[in-house]
């Protein structure tokens, strides 16, 4: 029973300064957020392609996969702008499980936060000065937010973090594009609420601060399948999905209205595989309708080197293949990105 409090931790401004980012970087970073708004905003036709592992379990493989990426974005840029996903916070359903790199730095080990702190914001930026890509996080925890804020491009909010407050109004003072998943349930309303309140300014507690923002205008919402009473995965992806949450968008008082559809989890009840059908069948709906065509902004896709997913420990160890959800390999994710260039 109680609390254990094991160790103090830095602040994320002594984090920031311990482990700090270079000119450059600070502005690629402004580049890169600059072309993500604009995709946002309407100002430029490109697609995004939210696209990488389930979790970023290791260093090395996850900045070997994003170099792959590279050469992909340099092909298509014209077309479609990639986020790379380096997602380091888990939510696990019933709490157990690999909690991602914040946790355990080393999946095999004990958990350390201390180290798990550092190791996230080390790889960030080895991933940005090897490859050029400012990188998408799941926000799990809002009080963390800022020990990255100044490295990431993009955040997304789970489907079981969506309606809680303090989720939505740490999301109102971020500057970049933050998508808001669909509860498990489904329900486009409370997504839709969510997107509207971390689009408005709040007053509220903040890591020990009374703070103030001034709203996010490029909070957005992102598709992801639902769970039935039943416990059975229903999609959201298709045509009437789409043509429905436009239509709730024009209900609501919200500016930038945009849709990610989500590929993997409930839209494919986690049969990773299906990642390229759905997404095929997106990119056509934008074909034939004009307004899903300015308002589905992108896809997100989970996908590492290697196909399907391993236990964690499991022997063999296979370099670059997840130990959390199943995920698409390399060569079937490299094709998929060029079909996305395509069809957009």
């Amino acid at each position: 029973m109680g609390f254990e409090f094991i160790t103090k931790l830095p602040t994320p401004s002594e984090i920031r300064g311990q482990y700090p980012i270079s000119e450059r970087v600070k502005a690629l970073k402004n580049q890169r957020d600059q072309e993500i708004r604009d995709i946002f905003t309407g100002k430029s036709d490109k697609f995004l392609a939210i696209i990488g592992p389930c979790s970023a379990d290791n260093e090395d493989a996850v900045c070997d996969y994003l170099t792959r990426l590279r050469k992909v974005q340099d092909a298509i840029e014209d077309k479609v702008l990639i986020i790379p996903r380096v997602y380091t916070n888990k939510p696990r359903t019933t709490g157990d499980g690999y909690k991602g790199m914040v946790h355990q730095p080393d999946p095999e080990k004990k958990p350390n936060l201390l180290a798990g702190l550092i190791a996230i914001r080390k790889m960030h930026i080895r991933a940005i000065e090897e490859t050029d890509f400012t990188c998408a996080d799941e926000m799990l925890y809002p009080e963390n937010w800022r020990y990255l804020s100044d490295i990431l491009s993009y955040v997304a909010v789970g489907a079981r973090s969506v309606e809680d407050q303090q989720h939505r109004l740490t999301v109102s003072g971020m500057d970049v594009p933050a998508g808001m998943k669909n509860p498990t349930s489904g329900d486009f309303s409370v997504m839709l609420n969510s997107v509207y309140a971390a689009q408005h300014p709040h007053r509220f507690i903040y890591r020990g601060w009374e703070v103030k923002t001034t709203g996010n205008p490029l909070a957005h919402t992102i598709l992801r399948g639902a769970v039935n009473k039943h416990g059975e995965a229903i999609p959201n992806y298709h045509y009437e999905d789409l043509r429905l949450l436009v239509e709730k968008y024009q209900e609501q008082e919200l500016v930038n209205p945009a849709i990610i559809v989500d590929t993997n989890h409930s839209n494919s009840n986690k049969q990773y595989d299906q990642q390229v059908r759905i997404a095929k069948e997106v990119l056509h709906s934008r074909q034939v309708d004009s307004s899903l065509r300015s308002m589905v902004k992108g896809l997100m896709i989970e996908s590492y080197i290697e196909n399907g997913n391993q236990k964690i420990g499991a022997e063999p160890h296979i370099y670059g293949k997840s130990i959390t959800d199943a995920c698409l390999g390399w060569e079937e994710s490299e094709k998929l990105l060029y079909t996305i260039a395509e069809m957009c």
